[in-house]
């Protein structure tokens, strides 16, 4: 009977995540907003709480959290992410201070203390490629001059992850100053090798990995996955991590073999994932922390928009693409998720399980109005501004209608073309996507 229950419980919440997506896509928006939802739904003083496949839906969402980094992971080589930190270092350290403080400030003056305010700074920190990366599909601007250098703060973003999440680990455990010392020496050493090997002998790796027959090829990387993923959680790393060093270690035909048939995989447990998180979370807990989450989405889209401005024009790109970029980066989403996760897992504050969730919800929404509508709204705002005081001041076409503004975009410098902001990671698909769900 309980194998049953499992079985229509499974059954049940499956089924409505894919006509949830079915949703999403037909209206041309991110799932996981849906899918945080229905987790709401199912869970505890929700409308159909689960119970006999709670155990299974937890173990699946740790199993989706180790998807999503390996194809993170696959996404690039080390040669992208040693370029693109050798270039792009100083708009990752903006980026981080312009995203990461406001969170961690937010969590201290909530009276959460220091350990939500890591978890915290992390959440606000994070963009969602996976969404910025469809958007920038939709919108058609892979092409434009702003793309690289927006694609790049996301490499270094994901980089990012690899050293944050030990550190994390190892103060959610409560570890003191001598263990997280070591978790973290021990984090950058693995990062170190596995770079290492990678530039050095990624071929020879990918080459043993690689095979013609797929289950094959598939059982190899999931096997080789969970395995080396399994390990670093021993060594109090993070499962994450691990199996996005798994990734950046294969290249070529293995990555895109891997990449083909991981697919599927990683889509139907990263959605598992986000159900659990809002099995979680209780929907009355949402209400109460909305406004101080509202206040501080607004805060830190600013600041995303900040920060694409900022790299943008240090890459030379005139103003309508820095704007542009700020708007691409608002986006919260998939990581977001995973870092408050594990927080509401070690359960150091009850709170932050629905602030989060109210967090993303909203970011993850707007996130896409904010990449359309940055640029006119800034364009406008100039306008009107330059206006009052009598002069001129904004880029070419602001003032124009819109057929003769789209002209007049196409003969500024910064709509199309290489960009000198940094190469586009040769990991990335022509179809945009980076990581998380494809939509």
């Amino acid at each position: 009977m309980h194998t049953a229950s499992v079985f229509i419980e499974l059954g049940s919440v499956i089924l409505v995540l894919g006509l949830l997506g079915r949703i999403a896509g037909r209206y041309g928006f991110s799932p996981i907003p849906l899918y945080l939802l229905g987790g709401l739904a199912f869970g505890k003083g929700g409308l159909l709480p689960l119970s006999a496949s709670e155990e299974f839906v937890a173990t699946g969402a740790e199993i989706g959290v180790v998807l999503l980094l390996l194809m993170l992971g696959l996404e690039y080589t080390a040669a992208d992410l040693v370029t693109n930190l050798k270039a792009q270092y100083p708009a990752g350290a903006v980026d981080f201070v312009l995203n990461a403080l406001p969170g961690a400030a937010a969590a201290l003056l909530l009276g959460w203390g220091p350990v939500a305010a890591v978890v915290l700074a992390g959440v606000t920190w994070i963009s969602s490629s996976g969404v910025i990366a469809k958007v920038l599909g939709d919108l058609g601007r892979l092409g434009n001059r702003e793309t690289p250098v927006i694609l790049s703060i996301l490499v270094l973003e994901d980089l990012a992850m690899a050293l944050y999440l030990p550190i994390l680990t190892a103060v959610l455990a409560g570890a003191g100053l001598l263990a997280g010392s070591v978790t973290l020496a021990i984090a950058l050493a693995t990062a170190g090798a596995v770079l290492f090997v990678a530039l050095r002998y990624g071929r020879v790796i990918s080459k043993f990995v690689s095979h013609d027959d797929p289950e094959k090829l598939l059982l190899v990387v999931l096997g080789l996955t969970l395995l080396v993923a399994g390990i670093a959680q021993q060594l109090q790393v993070s499962a994450a991590v691990g199996a996005f060093l798994v990734g950046i270690a294969l290249s070529g035909e293995a990555a895109e073999g891997a990449h083909t048939l991981l697919s599927p995989l990683r889509d139907l447990f990263a959605a598992v994932f986000f159900v659990f998180f809002g099995l979680s979370t209780d929907p009355t807990s949402i209400p109460p922390v909305l406004p101080p989450a509202l206040l501080l989405a607004v805060a830190t889209a600013l600041t995303k928009v900040g920060t694409g401005y900022w790299a943008a024009r240090r890459a030379g790109i005139a103003s309508r693409g820095r704007w542009r970029a700020g708007g691409a980066l608002v986006s919260r989403g998939e990581f977001s998720i995973v870092i408050a996760g594990l927080a509401v897992t070690a359960g150091i504050e009850p709170e932050l399980g629905p602030f989060a969730t109210a967090y993303v919800l909203i970011l993850v929404v707007t996130g896409p109005l904010a990449a359309r509508y940055t640029q006119p709204a800034a364009e406008r705002i100039g306008g009107l501004w330059g206006r009052t005081r009598g002069q001129a001041r904004w880029t070419p076409g602001a003032a124009l209608v819109p057929g003769q503004a789209e002209a007049a975009a196409d003969l500024a410098p910064s709509t199309r073309s290489e960009a000198p902001g940094g190469p586009v990671p040769s990991g990335h698909a022509e179809d945009g996507t980076v990581n998380g769900l494809r939509h």
